[in-house]
Formats: C-alpha cells, structure tokens, sequence
C-alpha cells in the first residue's frame, strides 16, 4: 500500500513537472508581451521589465490590419475545419463499409500521401490555383490541404469497431445510406469528429508557407503572414509582436479547452479502436 502511494505521488510529480516544462513557453510569451520592446533581451531572463507595457496589445492592434487578419484566418480555418471533417467522415465511411476490388490498396495508396512533406506539393498545387483562376482568394487557402488521410484513418478506424446493427435497424426502417450515415452515424462519432476538427483547425490557423505562396494582397493574409509584418527593415517590434501572438494563440487555446472531454475519447476510440 505504500509503494503504491509514493507511486502516485511519483506519477503527479511527474506531471506537474512535464505540465510545467510546457506550460513555460507560453508564460514567457504572455510575460514577454508586457515588456517594453528595448528590455525584451536587456531584462535577461527576469520575467517582468521595468514597467507594465499595456499599449503593446493596442499598438499590435493597429500596427497591422490585425482586425481583418483575425477574421481571415477564422474563416480559413473554420471552413477548412468543417470540409475536412466533412470529407474524412465520407471516405471513412466508404472505406469501411463499401466492398469493392482493390479496396485494400487503395486505401494504402491513400494513406501513403500522409508521407509526402508540403513542400513537395507546393508548386503543382500553385499552378492549379494559378489556372482555375484561385490564387489570392478563400478556395485557394482552403480546399488544397482539406482532403488529407489522416482525419479519414481515424474515422475509419472507429467505424471498424462500429457494429452494423445501428445501420441495419435504420436500412429496415427504409432510410437511404445518405440518411444512415447523417442520422444515425454521425451522432456516434462526435469524440472522432472533434479530433479532427481541431487538428484540422489548428493547422489551417498556423498554416504559413502555403498562404505566403498563394496570397499577395495584405487584404487576404493570415495569422502567420500577419505576424511577419512585425518585421522590418529597423528590427523586429517584440513587444508587440509578442502581444499578438498571445492574442492569436487563444482561439486554438479556447477550442481545445472546449472538447478537452471529447479529444482523448477520440484518440484512444478512433485511433486504436479498429481493426
């Protein structure tokens, strides 16, 4: 009994440590924020300057279009969020309940592409963009990186755990394999659902070399290419740039807070549940 007390306060030691080793980094940026820009690197590694420096986060406000930025990079990454889920459940639902020839390989083939760095399909997915007449709008940002394998893998793999009884009783009532899936299916997979959600969220919010690329008007840039602009000729301005980046890491920060219940169901359930 009292080995497996000091394990436990072994394993909470642990975890506090671990939590603390994470947790650092943001405590330094929101610390940072607050310091006037010339004490960033002359305060050494004291966490407060000689002064509270509030007017960093207005200064960040309006030193760019950071209003317009914010509301870019939401839409971006809320709708890619949504068209990723989207996608993932129809082919993880294809994958896993369709027979078909090749079915196998196809989704080995598929699941190959998760390999393949971003770099490499950068310029053919350009000169798509560059023909279909996208590039510098919401599409161009949104539908290339939308239909990746992964959010597909993990819905496929709780489907796979899913017993057929739940489709079966719907097909009986008459219901078409559209209505199964919408009805019936998608209800049993909210915990999937949301880890792809947020992974898919967090990537298009922090996504920078594919918006660098495919967008040239300062209208349409992002989080990451807004924060570029901090940059310049003189220097970097830290403290505001620190002040920003606090501001644009609470979105992400917010929705993983509010599916913190669903996202470890969806790991251990999606991800290690099939077959």
């Amino acid at each position: 009994m009292r080995h497996r007390h000091r394990g436990q306060v072994l394993s909470r030691v642990l975890i506090c440590v671990v939590g603390a080793v994470f947790l650092f980094p943001f405590v330094w940026m929101v610390a940072t924020s607050l310091k006037p820009t010339n004490e960033v690197f002359a305060s050494g590694t004291s966490f407060f300057g000689s002064r509270i420096e509030w007017s960093n986060y207005s200064v960040a406000w309006t030193a760019i279009p950071f209003g317009r930025i914010l509301i870019n990079s939401f839409l971006v990454a809320f709708a890619g969020a949504l068209l990723t889920v989207s996608v993932s459940v129809l082919s993880a639902y294809a994958f896993s309940r369709f027979r078909f020839r090749g079915r196998a390989a196809l989704f080995g083939a598929f699941l190959a592409t998760m390999v393949l760095p971003q770099e490499v399909l950068i310029i053919p997915l350009y000169l798509m963009m560059q023909r279909a007449g996208l590039v510098n709008s919401y599409p161009a940002l949104i539908l290339p990186f939308a239909f990746g394998a992964f959010g597909t893998f993990l819905i496929r793999q709780f489907l796979l755990s899913l017993p057929p009884d739940y489709e079966e009783a719907a097909t009986i009532d008459g219901a078409s394999r559209l209505r199964t899936l919408v009805s019936v299916i998608v209800p049993l997979l909210r915990a999937p659902i949301s880890v792809v959600f947020v992974f898919a969220f967090i990537e298009y919010w922090g996504s920078f070399l594919w918006p660098l690329i495919v967008v040239n008007d300062a209208s349409m840039a992002t989080v990451p290419i807004g924060l570029q602009m901090f940059s310049g000729e003189r220097g970097t301005d830290w403290g505001p740039l620190m002040a920003a980046v606090t501001l644009v890491v609470l979105p992400s920060l917010l929705i993983v807070v509010l599916l913190q219940k669903q996202l470890p169901q969806g790991v251990s359930m999606g991800g290690f549940g099939g077959r």
